[in-house]
């Protein structure tokens, strides 16, 4: 087969000689997306995978497959010739037995730490690439000298988006203990402020839980780790049986040992932590085993470049909450995953970077 390729850069050699490094598409890519971000999470992976000239197979979440034919047909209407993006309606069982066949020649997955698992383990027992994009428990830092109202109003939007349901939205508020007391009185009040509604109606900030499974498994975190000590400050109120409706809730006083402190709380659950010094706050912010995205909110950014370099994650935003965008390459660390999305990295993530020695 003749692939195209595109050239990284020529080398002069110590020897005398040159060299190049080409880059040639792979080939076939699968991708297994999530629901939660239906749309952008698949051209988050099909815009770099194309541009590199390959050929993108999307199973996407059983949940959304008219997304999946809605993105295959964007794809189409595009430009692309016709079969570069296909979507598959098919089950998770079908799609592990896709990825043995020998003309899919790697695989990129945005979803739990459990499909991440088999989707890898498959890709690795068939000696074939993966690149996952998996959970987060991301920390919000506020230090002392930071503008306090603005980091509250942008940390209620980095815990609410979609609800909560979002890998690199925030989860862990870790607060200077000067200003402590001021950051929970304005994330509280503008927490209390949103308005829920029906999720058509774009006055309502929110409506519920995906699915009434997802909102009773919430729950039941928040419960585990009140019954190991932490505290609820806000919100907390048990789901009705059947219901994907969730209250709000804000967490304190978390112990270690416990779901708040340890695991991704996937919905609007905001956990706080007080720390006395920069030191506390990178400690607690790093002892996870999620490392996809974290954001440090200060007013010397000087300081704040220097613990970014200290944060174990893909991702560190100074005063802004963390966002994927095209030109960054986006992925994380640790159980969050490996590999990177967007970016000049995405484009070169499923290619062969070959080297030409010219003798």
């Amino acid at each position: 087969m003749r692939r195209n390729s595109f050239l990284l850069k020529k080398i002069n050699l110590p020897d005398g000689k040159k060299a190049k490094i080409i880059h040639q598409p792979l080939g076939a890519i699968l991708a297994v997306m999530p629901w939660n971000f239906p749309f952008w999470q698949v051209f988050r992976f099909g815009a770099p995978t194309l541009m590199a000239g390959n050929v993108g197979i999307l199973k996407h979440a059983s949940n959304v497959p008219q997304c999946a034919i809605a993105v295959e047909s964007a794809f189409r209407e595009a430009g692309f010739p016709e079969g570069v993006f296909q979507s598959l309606l098919i089950d998770s069982k079908a799609t592990l037995t896709l990825l043995e066949d020998d003309r899919i020649k790697a695989v990129s997955l945005t979803g739990s730490e459990k499909a991440g698992a088999a989707v890898a383990s498959t890709a690795g027992k068939n000696i074939k690439k993966s690149l996952l994009e998996l959970g987060g428990s991301d920390p919000f830092i506020v230090l002392a000298d930071a503008d306090i109202p603005k980091a509250a109003e942008i940390a209620v939007q980095a815990r609410m988006v979609n609800f909560g349901q979002s890998c690199i939205s925030a989860k862990r508020f870790i607060i200077e203990e000067s200003a402590y007391d001021e950051f929970l009185k304005l994330f509280q009040e503008r927490l209390s402020n949103m308005k829920v509604g029906n999720p058509m109606d774009e006055s309502s900030d929110f409506a519920c839980m995906a699915r009434p499974d997802l909102a009773s498994e919430l729950y039941e975190q928040v419960q585990q780790s009140v019954e190991k000590g932490a505290k609820i400050l806000f919100g907390g109120q048990k789901p009705k049986a059947g219901s994907a409706e969730f209250s709000p809730t804000i967490l304190a006083d978390i112990p270690a040992n416990s779901p708040a402190y340890s695991e991704e709380l996937f919905g609007p659950v905001a956990s706080f932590f007080k720390v006395k010094n920069t030191a506390d706050a990178i400690r607690i912010a790093n002892d996870t085993t999620f490392g996809l995205g974290a954001s440090i909110w200060t007013s010397d950014l000087e300081r704040g470049e220097k613990l970014a370099a200290e944060i174990e994650s893909g991702a560190v935003f100074l005063n802004s909450m963390v966002a994927s965008q095209p030109a960054l390459p986006f992925g994380g660390i640790k159980k969050s995953g490996f590999g990177r999305e967007l970016g000049r990295q995405g484009i070169l993530e499923f290619v062969n970077s070959k080297t030409v020695y010219l003798g």
